[in-house]
């Protein structure tokens, strides 16, 4: 008995390829869009004010791992800027 695979037109193909590199540059834009909107809202939540600048340089940053670690600080920094500062011994 033989199995029946469906397959459209461009599968394998480069088309294909570039349909599924498509889809995860929209996934890592979403990644990168909350990551930013969860960075923002920490420092809210905490009575934090952000100046255009650090809004500015926050949600200009495309790099998740970048962006992660700004999250982290987000959470026990004082002030805004201290987003950006590399810990001592870093």
């Amino acid at each position: 008995m033989s199995t029946y695979t469906l397959r459209f037109p461009g599968s394998g193909t480069i088309i294909e390829e570039a349909i599924l590199k498509g889809r995860e540059q929209g996934r890592n834009e979403v990644r990168i869009r909350v990551r930013i909107e969860d960075i923002l809202r920490v420092r809210r939540v905490r009575g934090i004010a952000v100046s255009d600048a650090v809004r500015e340089r926050v949600s200009g940053c495309d790099d998740l791992e970048v962006l992660g670690t700004w999250l982290d600080r987000a959470v026990t920094v004082g002030s805004a800027d201290e987003l950006f500062v590399e810990p001592s011994g870093a």
